[in-house]
């Protein structure tokens, strides 16, 4: 059994930064296919970015290209999103999800582990 787990989240005033951190554990495989996503209150569930199982490859949602990142450390089964001008907008619970059968993928529909989530609020 894989477990996903998010860490790193909180709250930031309007312009602040973050890093969420979300680390596979368990039976896992040598890499997996991963990304983030979130979900406002009230809103469904949406994607925020995703990175492919070498790291080679990234893509981000247009509301947050050029202010967050998502990278990879293999060898400790890590993946980051580092979150830069933070809105208000921003403000959800951030949830990371992965995929072992896949390369790279920014449907929610194509992965098959999440974790609980993180909440991170942006207000001032």
């Amino acid at each position: 059994q894989v477990r996903l787990e998010e860490s790193g989240g909180g709250w930031v005033q309007p312009g602040g930064s973050l890093r969420l951190s979300c680390v596979a554990s368990g039976r896992t495989r040598d890499t997996y296919a991963m990304g983030w996503f979130r979900r406002a209150p009230g809103k469904e569930r949406e994607y925020v970015a995703a990175i492919a199982r070498t790291g080679g490859n990234t893509n981000y949602a247009g509301s947050v290209k050029g202010r967050f990142t998502i990278s990879r450390e293999n060898a400790k089964n890590t993946i980051y999103l580092q979150m830069n001008d933070l809105k208000p907008e921003d403000t959800a619970v951030y949830y990371c999800a992965a995929d072992g059968s896949i390369a790279f993928a920014t449907s929610a529909s194509l992965f098959d582990l999440w974790g609980q989530g993180t909440q991170v609020t942006v207000s001032s």
